[in-house]
């Protein structure tokens, strides 16, 4: 009988792996299990076989691991990604049925069998000597037979030999397998000259359908499998069940079949899954599971949890209590029981007193029942924005008591970004909720099943990953928690940390006493907020000088004349002059001017700390005993500085025997007992000496003196430090002696800075080397498409560059929750056909969603920034930069470090000619990305011989002076109201419409610079400043401004389409879109993101990529882009 794998047995040259492939055929009907076994063991086999015979691959021994031989030594890029990818599932299916005590059905085993057969394929077309296309049919697969009696026989026993060690099913005592590899080896250049000429001749392609089924059996099914599922025809409780039957339905016949459903302990479904094929939108699926609900309910008395889902996007509609929206994955039973729990138990939020015992004031009374009312009515995330020391943290625990107490949620996760906090907020909490079971996950994992959680964002991420239960499905589960109380939410909330509120299905409550509200990063944006409208709002002025539940501070600004102008050589007198030349005489000279930025710093001068400290001590508000200064934070400039306050006060202040002023930084081995031994309202230290660890979320009301001795630019890190000293404090000074305000020592002009810039200066965005890598990569493979670049030699480096992307994005592991939640991005973009023709849309996506996924085990980080530079280099030459500016400046600096330091070391002596070419004016002048990207492949690996930037540490005695000593200044501390100027213009544009420049906006007509420049004199002078502009609207154009307040003619948005219209003749569905996007443009005035057309609510019925073709959406692309760009300059 002919089955699927028996022509291998006329093939000698396939016996190593051709028995096993036979076996996992033979035995399936028999036993899916020992098939799933045998077809694992078939693949290891397979993969050495190919290992063993290609000379591209780097030599392996064959003791070597299955999944290391899958992904390394360029295995991958042999054969298609899609087939590459498809052979995880033979592992999965084979290593399930090694480890684990659940099932495999039949139709997982015969998937396996499936892609080994169309791995097998593929081996033939590379080396076979007389190949023919071939198709699997599962009707050939052989029924039950005494021989696969014994087959099944056989691999029971493999089944018990390799239960310690997964990843290696083969024998590695088979001294046979041994034998038949080193044979091969004998063969390989002949079979490499096979594969060339094979590979030219024979055709071969693979295309898989990702059918519905199969859709369900690589995602849906190990989702499922993944948390704790079990799969079963006939159990009817607590397992799953596919195609089950429901009658009731709306067509002919009254029946259908839901794709899954999930039974529950009592024996009555719980959730019922819709599934399309991933090429679909998953919300395809929303009716079908609504119909499924409703006739299951109908038959059962109870309705089940619907989920739809494409495999990469999975909606969840519980529409007894809320809306559809998207989760991470299908939740586990434990999670949808506790959600049908729910529909029972709530009680009205109204009904629930709120515990004044942990909230009485007025403000906090207010916010809670803000929140707890939002999230009763279904607004999933709240931010709270509060002064620091009004009790945010106690609001939090409040609004937590009402939603659990009421049964509206039930697990909470409490989140911050420093190990202090986290302890410091378990603290609290356990006070105001002393009945609700708590764990600190840092240091207590074995309690992480209690109500409530605490934690810092990487420990969360590293445990979503990696803590399991005894079945191995993970132990937090997508829907584990229902509220999330985030710390400090103007930080840890963006970048790679947000995978963990896009993985758990709970409500946000954000707090904060400083919002972020940046171009690239905006607190309300994250949280769903207009910009400066948060839940609620508690402002500083209000609570200090209204309602009183803070303190003010009292600042004295002084400095003195070496902090504020640096040391000059020519102004010191002679004594002094030779101790300048003895600590900065350089090689090439006498350095003649130290600049104040440099001072506490890098140069430490006694006299400049002795003055701080002095003046501290002799200033500083005492302590009740009156003999020394009561709590103090001192913020220095860095580590250094820091300790050389403590050695300096040691000096001056013997007596205290090294105990009163003490060290706070986060890798001194001490520090968080220096900090418990500080929060001690009577004992040493009284004085902490710290750099950014004490910035944010230390509560100490003790504390009396703040002294400023670094320099500050972000506002936010500037209130948060002011925030420590504003806590109220009773009897601090004896009884009935409260303390009434705290000092402010500002040594550095930090309230002179922030009184003149009142915003500050924001640290800008960070990005990883191998992301900035990446990004430029894409960039110029983008680029390169241009028939500018059609020559071979450019082509070149553009396909090395898609070989690297395409390496990168198939090195995401999806393990990582983050990668899983980009999964549709990760799957599309690690086809290398995706990069045949890359749009803008296309690029912007691979950026967008994968770049912060990028991980590297490329060690050499002076490489990759040398690869970074170069290619922004190469990007700039090719979009027509003017100068090569920044990034020419630092090649060429290093190439003279180079050739100056480091010229002997024979990898650099043999590059010294490129290395001085480079440094040349005549190099740069070219502007050739070809002698670029040359450069770039030839110096990459000599950069890491540069050495260490030298720091210079200089600790000296000059004489120094205070040169100022003002008190009583202020700095605005409130939140500026922005409606005033946003009424004005919102009147101005209502009634100034037939004006030109607005007019053209209303009509999609290009404006002119001069148009430019009215809007301009309008908004800046006319109705407020540039500040005034800046605050409300960021950097918005004018025209975009106007166009989202006065929307655009309907009219003059249907003619923007209607040359698309005449030449493209759409059908119904492509004209239903366009009329979406005409309905959209006229409500906002434009298309923000051309992104954007693949959201909602340009998502549905009709998905843009799929009714368009690709040429018709790059001309819709434009029209939307034209639209835009009318509005912003002619």
């Amino acid at each position: 009988m002919e089955t699927n794998f028996s022509f291998l047995e006329s093939k000698k040259e396939y016996e190593l792996f051709a028995g096993a492939c036979i076996d996992a055929e033979c035995i399936l009907e028999s036993s899916p299990v020992m098939s799933a076994v045998a077809s694992r063991k078939a693949l290891e086999l397979g993969v050495k076989w190919v290992y063993s015979i290609d000379s591209a691959l780097k030599p392996i021994g064959y003791r070597e691991g299955l999944q290391s031989l899958l992904h390394n030594n360029g295995f991958p890029s042999l054969m298609d990604y899609t087939l590459w990818k498809r052979l995880q599932y033979i592992v999965r299916n084979g290593n399930q049925s090694v480890h684990t005590s659940k099932g495999l059905s039949k139709d997982d085993a015969i998937l396996s069998l499936n892609i080994l057969f169309d791995f097998v394929e593929w081996i033939d077309y590379c080396y076979g000597r007389d190949y023919e296309e071939r198709e699997f049919a599962e009707n050939k697969i052989p029924n039950k037979t005494k021989v696969a009696e014994n087959i099944e026989d056989r691999y029971k026993q493999v089944l018990k030999d390799v239960q310690k060690n997964t990843d290696k099913i083969v024998d590695e005592k088979d001294k046979e397998i041994a034998r038949l590899l080193k044979a091969n080896e004998e063969l390989q250049q002949e079979m490499q000259k096979k594969k060339s000429q094979n590979l030219k001749t024979r055709e071969y392609s693979y295309n898989p359908d990702m059918s519905e089924w199969t859709t369900r059996k690589r995602y849906i099914d190990a989702d499922l499998k993944a948390n704790g599922y079990v799969f079963d025809q006939t159990a009817k409780r607590n397992c799953v069940e596919e195609e089950y039957p429901v009658t009731g339905m709306p067509n002919v016949t009254g029946t259908g079949y839901a794709d899954y459903v999930i039974w529950g302990d009592t024996g009555k479904i719980i959730a019922v899954i819709e599934a399309k094929r991933a090429s679909e939108s998953a919300d395809k699926g929303r009716n079908q599971g609504k119909l499924y609900a409703d006739c299951i309910q109908n038959m059962q008395g109870s309705r089940p949890v619907i989920f739809y889902t494409n495999g990469f996007e999975t909606y969840l509609w519980d529409d007894v209590t809320s809306a559809p929206r998207v989760v991470s994955g299908i939740f586990p039973q434990k999670d949808i029981d506790a959600m049908i729990s729910r529909r029972t138990i709530v009680k009205p939020v109204s009904t629930i007193p709120i515990n004044e015992d942990i909230t009485n004031r007025l403000y906090q009374l207010r916010a809670v029942t803000k929140c707890c009312e939002n999230y009763e009515k279904g607004i999933r995330k709240c931010l709270l924005v509060m002064a620091t020391g009004t009790g945010k943290t106690r609001t939090a625990a409040s609004v937590v008591d009402v939603m659990t107490r009421s049964q509206i949620m039930g697990r909470v996760l409490f989140l911050a970004d420093r190990k202090e906090l986290v302890k410091q907020a378990k603290n609290s909490f356990s006070s105001c909720l002393p009945d609700m079971t708590m764990c600190n996950l840092l240091v207590n994992k074995e309690e992480k099943n209690a109500n409530m959680v605490f934690s810092t964002y990487p420990t969360m991420l590293n445990a979503i990953d990696n803590m399991k239960n005894s079945d191995g499905s993970r132990f937090f589960s997508p829907g584990h928690f229902s509220l999330i109380v985030i710390d400090e939410a103007h930080r840890s909330i963006f970048n790679k940390y947000k995978a963990i509120f896009e993985y758990f299905d709970a409500c946000l409550l954000g707090l904060t006493a400083t919002p972020k509200n940046t171009i690239h990063q905006s607190t309300y944006e994250f949280f769903d907020m207009k910009n400066n409208m948060p839940t609620d709002v508690y402002e500083y002025n209000e609570a200090v000088y209204q309602d009183h539940v803070l303190v003010p501070y009292h600042l004295i600004e002084t400095s003195t004349k070496i902090a504020d102008d640096g040391l000059t050589y020519e102004k010191l007198d002679e004594e002094e002059r030779e101790q300048y030349e003895d600590e900065f005489c350089e090689d090439d000279g006498l350095v003649d001017h130290i600049p104040p930025e440099k001072i506490n710093t890098y140069i430490f001068n006694r006299d400049t700390v002795d003055i701080m400290i002095s003046d501290l001590m002799n200033h500083g508000i005492k302590h009740k005993n009156g003999n020394h200064v009561g709590k103090t934070i001192i913020f220095a400039q860095n580590k250094r500085h820091a300790k050389y306050i403590i050695e300096r006060f040691d000096v001056l202040y013997p007596q205290y025997k090294g105990a009163f002023c003490k060290l706070v930084v986060c890798d001194e081995p001490y520090a968080e007992k220096n900090l418990e031994d500080f929060k001690k309202p009577d004992e040493y230290p009284f004085i902490t000496v710290t750099v950014d660890m004490l910035e944010t979320g230390v509560d100490v009301p003790e504390i009396t003196n703040l002294v400023f001795a670094k320099k500050v630019y972000s506002r936010i890190k500037f209130e948060q430090m002011i925030g420590r000293g504003t806590r109220l404090c009773e009897n601090l000074f004896g009884e009935g002696r409260d303390k009434k305000e705290f000092y402010i020592f500002d040594y550095m002009r930090n309230f002179q800075f922030f009184g003149e810039n009142p915003k500050g200066k924001e640290p800008g965005v960070s990005i990883a080397p191998v992301s900035a890598r990446f990004i430029r990569m894409v960039q110029i493979i983008r680029q390169l498409q241009n028939a500018n670049y059609a020559q071979e030699e450019y082509q070149i480096i553009r396909e090395n560059l898609v070989d690297h992307v395409v390496g990168d994005i198939q090195a995401m592991s999806t393990e990582r929750v983050e990668v899983r939640l980009e999964a549709r991005y990760v799957e599309q973009y690690k086809a290398r056909q995706q990069y045949e023709c890359l749009d803008d849309m296309n690029k912007e996506e691979i950026i967008n969603h994968l770049a912060k996924l990028v991980v590297s085990g490329e060690k050499d980080e002076a490489a990759i920034q040398f690869d970074v530079s170069m290619y922004g280099i190469m990007l700039e030459t090719m979009t027509g930069a003017k100068s090569l500016g920044r990034l020419k400046r630092y090649v060429v600096k290093n190439a003279n470090i180079l050739l100056k330091d480091s010229a002997t070391i024979p990898d650099v002596k043999a590059k010294i000619p490129e290395l001085t070419e480079l440094t040349q004016e005549t190099y740069w002048n070219q502007k050739d990305i070809l002698k670029f990207e040359k450069t770039r492949k030839s110096l990459r690996d000599i950069m890491k011989f540069i050495p260490p930037a030298k720091v210079d540490i200089h600790y000296t005695n000059f004489a120094d002076e205070k040169t100022l000593w003002s008190e009583g200044g202020k700095v605005d501390m409130g939140t500026s109201d922005f409606e005033d100027y946003r009424e004005k213009v919102n009147e101005y544009i209502a009634a100034h419409r037939n004006e030109p420049a607005i007019n053209k906006l209303l009509y999609n007509k290009p404006i002119s610079a001069d148009d430019y420049k009215e809007l301009e004199r309008i908004f800046t002078e006319e109705l407020g400043t540039v500040e005034d502009y800046e605050m409300n609207y960021q950097d918005t154009p004018f025209g975009l401004l106007i166009r989202k307040i006065a929307k655009m003619d309907r009219d003059a948005a249907y003619a923007a389409f209607a040359a698309f219209i005449a030449k493209e003749r759409p059908n119904a569905e492509q004209i239903h879109f366009i009329e979406q996007v005409v309905d959209y443009v006229v409500e906002n005035g434009y298309v923000n993101n051309v992104l954007d057309l693949m959201k909602a609510p340009f998502d549905r019925p009709y998905k843009f990529s799929v009714i368009f073709t690709r040429e018709e959406q790059l001309e819709f692309v434009k029209i939307i882009n034209q639209i835009k760009d009318n509005a912003v300059i002619a």
